[in-house]
């Protein structure tokens, strides 16, 4: 079996990386197609060093522009290496322009398509994500859900052949690399000047929370008045909008924010592991969160990772002051926590069900 895996972004590298060894260890070949989405070091090469993924077979270096631009780039790349290598499969994970635009290729080509994360809904039809995700899902032969929320969304949709709860490769991924952070990056709290248990970790890159400079201004100022240090890894997006509200003077000093680069997979899941609380905007975090059992305030008024709320460890606050002050002071989820999102074990059910159809 041959199957060609499309990465773009950091959310997909690090799912990948326990899906790929699975697809080896059974036997079968991966081409991995980087399209070079996420093209920055931090954001990209990084997690291939670190999660030990072999270097891609060919990366399209797309870069950014336009969503428009993007994903058409994507798709005419992307036709071009599945012509040359002809798979078997063609493995897509979540959201992103490189989703689309390799599902789409593979379609007109007449390539089986397998999506890693199908049946995840927001219902927010303004997030391109979300159109991303329900056209991947509805082109695809093989659809891979991580909880059976997204088995019965898709049901809903009509949509039940070739559909199977397998679980979150992105659980895979925590279980194998948790000691490996802990142990990797052992000074890491004391390089920010923080203690366990006594700091927060935000994250923050939706356009919507950092396009529009008051929303973000009135994000940065809720977080400042949290009274604990918070350590905020910048998306190169973000560190740009906070660098403009600083020469436009509409930013106050933010004394307990620690604003740093970009962490690589093992250093941010080491942070994440003793931080007090995690606040932020990314689907893939809130779900790390979940697996740490860390309680998540999430800088959304929705979420596709609805059984984490659901469970009572996610809570839902959107750009509102407010309740992002007061959620990141007291916001606290029950002993319990429900394993909705499989047993780690996600990637070689993954693998077998590729097995089972193809062919």
């Amino acid at each position: 079996m041959r199957v060609l895996t499309v990465v773009g972004a950091r959310p997909q590298f690090i799912k990948a990386a326990p899906v790929g060894r699975a697809i080896l260890a059974a036997g079968h070949t991966e081409h991995l197609v980087h399209t070079g989405q996420h093209y920055d070091h931090n954001m990209s090469q990084v997690f291939f060093d670190e999660l030990g993924i072999s270097p891609p077979e060919e990366n399209l270096e797309v870069g950014s522009g336009s969503h428009g631009l993007q994903t058409g780039t994507c798709l005419i790349k992307l036709e071009e290496a599945m012509l040359r290598l002809k798979p078997d499969w063609v493995l897509v994970y979540g959201d992103t322009n490189s989703t689309i635009a390799a599902a789409l290729a593979a379609v007109k080509l007449r390539i089986p398509v397998a999506h890693v994360e199908a049946g995840l809904r927001s219902f927010n039809r303004e997030m391109p994500e979300e159109h991303n995700r329900v056209l991947t899902d509805h082109c695809s032969d093989l659809l891979l859900c991580p909880t059976q929320t997204a088995v019965d969304q898709l049901a809903k949709e009509g949509i039940s052949a070739g559909v199977h709860l397998t679980g979150d490769p992105m659980y895979d991924a925590v279980l194998q690399n948790r000691d490996r952070a802990l142990e990797r990056h052992a000074g890491l709290l004391e390089e920010l000047g923080v203690s366990a248990g006594e700091y927060l970790v935000a994250t923050i890159h939706r356009p919507y929370n950092t396009d529009e400079p008051a929303v973000l201004a009135r994000i940065l100022t809720a977080l400042e008045e949290v009274g604990l240090p918070v350590v905020l890894p910048l998306h190169p997006r973000t560190r740009a909008r906070i660098e403009d509200l600083r020469t436009s003077g509409q930013l106050p000093a933010l004394d307990r924010l620690k604003l740093i680069p970009p962490l690589s997979y093992l250093a941010l899941l080491r942070l994440q592991s003793d931080a007090q609380r995690i606040l932020t905007d990314s689907g893939g975090i809130q779900k790390e969160a979940f697996f740490l059992r860390v309680p998540c305030v999430t800088l959304r008024p929705e979420t596709e990772w609805v059984e984490t709320v659901s469970a009572g460890w996610n809570v839902l606050v959107g750009s509102d002051p407010e309740r992002i002050l007061s959620e990141a002071k007291t916001f606290q989820p029950p002993a319990e926590r429900p394993d909705v999102f499989g047993d780690g074990q996600a990637s070689e059910a993954i693998v077998r069900r590729l097995e089972e159809h193809t062919g």
